[in-house]
Formats: C-alpha cells, sequence, structure tokens
C-alpha cells in the first residue's frame, strides 16, 4: 500500500454455521463477495466481526484464512485491539507477518473504571508503532468509553510513525474531524468516519476522505464519497438521500446482524447465526431490512443466487 488508503474499508462480517462454529467456507465466501462490493479495502476482526466473542485461537484462524484468500486482491486492516500492550503488539506484528496492509485498535479499556491515563494511552499505541512497519489507524469510538481528545490524537499522529489514519466514530464525529485534520495537517493523511456512515455525508463535509461501515451496501456508500471527493456534491446528495432510509435501520434497529440476514438471504452464507449473548433479529425488523435493501437491489442480497 504505496498511497494514502480512502474510499470505502468495510468490515468483514464472522460467519458461523447454526451450532455458533465458524463457518470457514462462509468467511471466504464473505470475503468474496466484498470485493465484488467494489470495496477499498477489507477489515478483520473488528467489533462488526464479532470479535469480542472469538476465542485467540479462532482470531489467528480467521487472520490467516483471510489473508491467505484475498491475496493481495484489496488491503486488508486487522483489528488488534487490547487493553493488554503485550497482546496488542504481539497481535501487530503476527498481522504484519501475514500480509496485512494496516492494523486497527480502540485505545486500551476494560469497563468503565480501568482505563489508563493519557501517558498509558500513548504508550499504548507507541508500543505497537515501534514493533511493526505498516500504518496504525486509531479507532475512537464510543464503545471504549475512553476520551481521545483531539491534542492527544495529534501528538499521535506527529510523533509516532505509523499512526496516519483515525476512525472517528463519536458524538458529533464532524466537528471532531475537522479539528483534527486542522489541527494535525499532513500528519493526519487518513481522517475516516465509521457508525454505518450514519453521519456520513456531513463527516465527508468535514474533511474525512473516507468510511469504515459494515459490508452491507458498500457499493451504494462508496460514490457518496468518491463523488464528495471530487467535486461533485449534488451527485452525492442525491444518492446519500438515496440509502439513508437503510443506513438508519442498520444502525439504529440491527446493528451487526444486518449483513449477516442480507447475505444469508443472498445465499453468501448458510447461517446468519450470532453468538450469545446476542440475540438474533425479530421478524419485524428483519422484514423490513430485507424490504429495504431488496429496494436497492444489494449485491450482497444476489450475490449467491
Amino acid at each position: 500500500m504505496t498511497d494514502p488508503l480512502s474510499g470505502i474499508l468495510p468490515v468483514a462480517p464472522t460467519p458461523f454455521g447454526e451450532d455458533g462454529d465458524l463457518d470457514e467456507q462462509g468467511m471466504r465466501r464473505v470475503l468474496d463477495c466484498m470485493i465484488d462490493q467494489g470495496v477499498d479495502a477489507i477489515c478483520l476482526l473488528a467489533n462488526y466481526s464479532e470479535q469480542f466473542l472469538l476465542s485467540d485461537e479462532e482470531r489467528a484462524r480467521l487472520m490467516r484464512l483471510s489473508l491467505e484468500h484475498v491475496a493481495g486482491r484489496r488491503p486488508v486492516i486487522v483489528t488488534i485491539s487490547h487493553f493488554s500492550t503485550a497482546i496488542a503488539v504481539t497481535r501487530a506484528k503476527e498481522a504484519e507477518a501475514m500480509g496485512a496492509a494496516m492494523v486497527m485498535m480502540m485505545p486500551p479499556y476494560h469497563g468503565v473504571g480501568l482505563v489508563p491515563d493519557e501517558t498509558g494511552i500513548f504508550e499504548h499505541y507507541q508500543a505497537v508503532s515501534d514493533a511493526i512497519s505498516i500504518p496504525i489507524m486509531v479507532q475512537d469510538a464510543p464503545l471504549s468509553g475512553v476520551s481521545l481528545p483531539v491534542p492527544l490524537l495529534v501528538r499521535m499522529a506527529r510523533e509516532l510513525e505509523n499512526l496516519r489514519y483515525f476512525k472517528i466514530e463519536t458524538p458529533f464525529a464532524a466537528d471532531k474531524l475537522a479539528a483534527l485534520i486542522a489541527e494535525g495537517g499532513d500528519a493526519v493523511i487518513g481522517p475516516f468516519d465509521g457508525e454505518e456512515a450514519v453521519t456520513l455525508l456531513a463527516d465527508l463535509d468535514a474533511g474525512a476522505t473516507g468510511t469504515m461501515t459494515s459490508a452491507l451496501q458498500p457499493e451504494n456508500i462508496r460514490p457518496i464519497v468518491i463523488d464528495t471527493l471530487a467535486g461533485n456534491h449534488d451527485a452525492a446528495l442525491a444518492q446519500w438521500k438515496r440509502v439513508l432510509p437503510l443506513i438508519n435501520h442498520e444502525n439504529r434497529q440491527c446493528g451487526l446482524r444486518a449483513t449477516k440476514a442480507v447475505m444469508k438471504q443472498g445465499g453468501v452464507i448458510r447461517s446468519d447465526h450470532v453468538r450469545h449473548p446476542l440475540k438474533p433479529l425479530s421478524e419485524r425488523t428483519r422484514t423490513r431490512l430485507l424490504q429495504l435493501a431488496g429496494e436497492l437491489d444489494l449485491v450482497a442480497l444476489n450475490w449467491g443466487k
């Protein structure tokens, strides 16, 4: 990866059988479907991959399987988040050795009452940066409960050699992105948003150069990014209005279950099982999801048919 990454970098879901076991063939089909969706990169083992429900052995299997199967067809980003700095470093080194183009990591957290101070957070990222030579993306998400103020993010971008990308999905993400870009300057080469692109248009207006969504509808969201970066703002707005009902339904009603439900319906995977204590979609929510997905004729809804 020689040029700065931009566009859409969706998270790959982790398919399971109805018994809850990993579906390795389903994982290969997910990756092939995402490439056919026209993604710019693929992110593995993120929160929308149910990373918090995977064993260490399963993580290693999925990383190796995915990197070998993608085989350079797209850059692959591997999520390495962990509270332990030593474990995060080990995961980062393993990801680089297997061919990952980038790693993504949340700040260290383990519940509301166990969060390092800013020095500890900086040192956590510094240890990973010192251990690898591929880029790091900071995931700034409400899930962690950790505050990452803009001055800290800018300091990390300026002082840590490999830390140049940021996924901002906090409340008022556009304002934070604008401040990060203004204060970070050339040190910030990849300002991205997340949250299923529910704030994408505002974030692009603030200077974001890409988004990390789910794998539900990358083919519909990517044009919004590309048109905005090209200055075609009317086209971006029109497309945003077209896909917003599905974005909203995924973000507010479905979460990580949306992509799995659509991919099962489309024959990409055999089961949309999510691991306990997560619960399956209600039929009411699933029905509306499939209606909205059908109106947009999603790639994932037709890929396996």
